[in-house]
């Protein structure tokens, strides 16, 4: 697929997360981050870093990575901050809190607590990105409303290898998982 092609349904998957007037009014009050993650790739180790900030009625995903096959790739959050085996099962299925939502930014019964817009790989293999989602929280005190990415067992970023449809269930047909990161408090 080509880049014009998917420009489109990335710009929906932002605004189906409220992305697009979030970022911007957000960008400010959610500069100092709360949390961060080391991404992992099986092939050449340590890739790069996420950095979390709380904003008002979210979290802004600060995304910096490389040594990723270049295109577009899904990017999830995953329930268990494990990323010790090679294939990144350990960090279990997409976070959830209260009733498992259908996966999916374009399903009209979703999207579930996990879910995010997808990231692109320039030539070179790096990613820059900034994400923002409102079904998550850094906050213990918002836990009832959001998923909590600091509970007891922690969380994970998890890269796919190939871009998520946003609708196939359950993770959108966007392949295996290349690359992996536990979220953790910065103190």
């Amino acid at each position: 697929m080509t880049l014009p092609r998917l420009a489109p349904l990335a710009a929906v998957s932002l605004i189906a997360l409220g992305t697009l007037p979030a970022l911007a009014d957000h960008h400010e009050e959610a500069a100092t981050p709360l949390a961060a993650a080391e991404f992992r790739t099986q092939a050449s180790g340590e890739a790069g870093t996420a950095n979390l900030s709380e904003g008002p009625e979210g979290v802004v995903i600060r995304v910096n990575v490389e040594g990723i096959e270049p295109g577009w790739h899904a990017i999830h959050f995953h329930g268990v901050g494990d990323c010790s085996d090679t294939a990144y099962k350990n960090s279990g299925s997409h976070v959830q809190h209260g009733e498992k939502e259908p996966h999916g930014l374009l399903n009209p019964e979703g999207p579930d607590d996990g879910d995010l817009p997808n990231i692109y790989a320039a030539e070179d293999g790096t990613v820059n990105a900034e994400l923002f989602s409102e079904r998550v929280t850094l906050v213990e005190d918002e836990a009832d409303e959001r998923a909590f990415l600091l509970d007891e067992d922690g969380s994970a970023l998890v890269i796919h290898e190939g871009p998520d449809d946003h609708m196939s269930q359950p993770i959108g047909g966007a392949g295996a998982r290349v690359a992996c990161a536990v979220i953790e408090k910065v103190e």
